[in-house]
C-alpha cells in the first residue's frame, strides 16, 4: 500500500510540474516586411530617391515570453534586409518607420485578465509607455500626409476605413497548434489619377484557442485567441517555434522608468518628426517627398 501511495504521490508531482511548465514559455516569431508594398497599400507614393534607399524586403525576429497571467513581446535582434545591409531600414526613412512602430523597436506587455496592453518605446532618448487594450482597431500607425514644398506642412489625418470581419472554415497548423482563419477587410477611399475609388485590403489572421490566453503580435489586429500568424499586403508575421520553460515575472512586466504619453501627444510628436523628415534634403538639394494620391 505504501508503495502504491508513493507512486501515486510522485505521479501527482510530475503532473503538476508538467502543467506548471506548460503555463509559461517562449514563442519565436519572424516578421517579413516589404516597405514599398506596405506603403503603396496605405496609398502612399514614394519618390524614386526614397524607394532606391530602402530594402526590397527585411526580416526581423521577435520573442513572446508568457506566464499564466502576463506576456511580453519584443524584438530579439536587428533587422536584416535583402540588400545585404544590417539594421533593417536605413537613414531618415528607417527612423520614421521605427518611430511609427513599424520597424520593431517597440516592446509590448500584455495582461491576460483584462486584455490590458502597455506599449513601451524610445523617442529622443526618453522611454515612453502608452496604455491601450488588445483589440481590432482602425487606428492608423502612419497617418496620411502630403509632403509637398508648396503645402501648409500640416499632416492630414486619414479617414478611418470601413472594417468587415469574415470568419472562414480554413484551418492551418502552426508550431503544432490548430489555427482558424479570420479575414479583416479594410475599405477606404483613395484618389487614383484624380479619381476617387474604394480600395479594399485584406489581412489574414490565424489564431488558436489551444494555448489558453489572448495575444496578437499586432495588438490592433486581434479578434480572439492566440494569434500565431498575420498575413497582409507587404508584411507577414508567423510563429516559428515554442519552448515551455520558466519565465520570470520581471520579463513580462513593463519597466517602471517609462514616462506616460497619450495617443494625442504621440501623434503630435509623430507629426513633428514627419515635418523634419520632409525638410531633409539630399546633397543635390532635392527634397525627398512622400505623397498621397
Amino acid at each position: 500500500m505504501k508503495r502504491i501511495f508513493a507512486i501515486f504521490f510522485l505521479s501527482s508531482i510530475a503532473l503538476c510540474a508538467s502543467a506548471q511548465k506548460k503555463s509559461s514559455g517562449a514563442i519565436q516569431f519572424e516578421s517579413t516586411i516589404d516597405p514599398a508594398a506596405m506603403m503603396a497599400a496605405s496609398g502612399i507614393k514614394l519618390s524614386e530617391q526614397v524607394a532606391a534607399r530602402i530594402p526590397s524586403s527585411s526580416k526581423s525576429q521577435f520573442e513572446l515570453l508568457f506566464t499564466a497571467t502576463n506576456a511580453s513581446y519584443m524584438p530579439v535582434e536587428d533587422n536584416e534586409d535583402s540588400n545585404g545591409a544590417g539594421g533593417g531600414n536605413r537613414g531618415g526613412f528607417g527612423r520614421m518607420m521605427r518611430f511609427a512602430g513599424m520597424g520593431g523597436a517597440r516592446e509590448y506587455y500584455y495582461s491576460f485578465a483584462d486584455k490590458k496592453l502597455t506599449e513601451v518605446f524610445d523617442v529622443s532618448d526618453t522611454t515612453y509607455y502608452m496604455a491601450s487594450k488588445l483589440q481590432l482597431s482602425t487606428k492608423n500607425q502612419m497617418p496620411a500626409f502630403r509632403a509637398n514644398p508648396n503645402d501648409s506642412g500640416k499632416v492630414k489625418p486619414m479617414v478611418p476605413p470601413v472594417i468587415e470581419v469574415v470568419k472562414t472554415d480554413s484551418t492551418r497548423k502552426i508550431i503544432g497548434f490548430n489555427c482558424k482563419e479570420v479575414i479583416v477587410k479594410s475599405t477606404r477611399k483613395v484618389k487614383i489619377l484624380d479619381v476617387e475609388r474604394n480600395v479594399t485590403d485584406e489581412t489574414h489572421i490565424w489564431y488558436t484557442t489551444e494555448l489558453g490566453f489572448d495575444f496578437s503580435p499586432n495588438p490592433n489586429l486581434w479578434t480572439e485567441g492566440t494569434v500565431l500568424a498575420i498575413d497582409a499586403r507587404g508584411t507577414s508575421t508567423t510563429a516559428k517555434s515554442i519552448e515551455y520553460r520558466n519565465v520570470s515575472i520581471k520579463d513580462v512586466t513593463a519597466p517602471k522608468k517609462a514616462k506616460l504619453i497619450t495617443e494625442e501627444e504621440y501623434q503630435a510628436k509623430l507629426e513633428a518628426m514627419m515635418k523634419r523628415f520632409r525638410g531633409n534634403r539630399t546633397g543635390g538639394g532635392a527634397v525627398r517627398t512622400i505623397t498621397v494620391n
